[in-house]
């Protein structure tokens, strides 16, 4: 893992500080580059002329990057987390309801992913101000090796066109029920939950979210069309997820239309979370089409590890 700050950011700088220290990351994997901050967008030169300086700086042994800066979010009409784990490319994007190019990692068993695809995947630790990166940091270090006795909550809601996902659930739920709890329910949100491992749902606005307990590692997110979008949106921003106790979550920075492909797939998340993967590693293998989606958590936890 390389961690990558923005230098003209001074909470990007303290969010990656920390990082590094809590994650014991060498100092020659903190690559350091300097742009204008708070700004949404990156057009295709100004992200060029900074994943150049990245390349620059990256150890050709690292396999994946952790941003540490909210925005940019997104490089023209692809997410900025794809744009670096695969660099710019206008077949990630789509105008209109259209598929997008394929990840080689998607539910692969690839262990190293530059080395064998040459691609880094990428997630950004995520966070409006110090306080809430540290919490996401410390709960992502405390997973580690838990093995935490959490439920999985799989839901088709109401929303039918953002249920896109759930014709797959009863299949999930049968398949992982002798591993872990899983409850595939017809209902909008589950609230009042102490044991919240994942939670993939589909709807605009997710209510009662701050209700339930969510275990250190925790994944949860919701199928809709802006969830990724930092800034400007009428629709429940992924940021909600992490604010209230989630260690990762993913959301669409540009529309997507409904397709499953486009929005990460329970069933293989949970399938290498459980057998011991890291958060970064779990998610990006669960989306097939990832280039108008973001990635957001602390992406070393890994809660079904086992140490050595």
């Amino acid at each position: 893992m390389a961690v990558i700050v923005n230098d003209s950011d001074p909470l990007s700088r303290e969010i990656a500080e920390y990082y590094r220290q809590k994650r014991q990351i060498p100092a020659e994997q903190v690559i350091h580059v300097r742009f204008a901050a708070h700004h949404a967008f990156f057009s295709q030169s100004e992200f060029r002329k900074i994943k150049q300086q990245v390349d620059r700086q990256t150890p050709k042994h690292v396999q994946a990057f952790a941003l540490t800066w909210l925005q940019p979010f997104r490089v023209e009409c692809m997410s900025i987390t794809t744009a670096f784990a695969a660099d710019f490319d206008a077949s990630f994007c789509a105008s209109g309801c259209k598929t997008t190019r394929n990840s080689p990692y998607f539910a692969s068993e690839a262990a190293k992913p530059y080395d064998q695809y040459r691609w880094r995947p990428t997630m950004v630790v995520a966070a409006e101000n110090f306080a809430q990166a540290k919490a996401l940091i410390d709960r992502g270090v405390a997973a580690d090796f838990s093995h935490p006795q959490g439920a999985a909550y799989l839901l088709k809601t109401s929303d039918q066109a953002r249920s896109s996902r759930a014709a797959a659930f009863p299949d999930i739920a049968e398949k992982f029920g002798p591993f872990l709890q899983v409850h595939y329910l017809k209902q909008d949100y589950i609230a009042g939950r102490d044991d919240v491992m994942f939670y993939f749902t589909g709807l605009k606005t997710v209510p009662n979210i701050g209700n339930n307990r969510y275990l250190p590692g925790a994944v949860a997110d919701h199928l809709t069309s802006a969830g990724g979008v930092m800034s400007g949106s009428n629709q429940m921003n992924i940021m909600e997820w992490l604010k209230v106790g989630v260690t990762g979550s993913y959301g669409a920075v540009v529309e997507p239309c409904n397709f499953p492909a486009k929005f990460p797939n329970p069933g293989i998340l949970m399938y290498h979370y459980l057998r011991g993967s890291s958060l970064i590693e779990a998610y990006w293998k669960s989306v097939a089409q990832p280039g108008q989606g973001i990635f957001v958590g602390e992406p070393l936890a890994k809660p079904f590890a086992y140490s050595n």
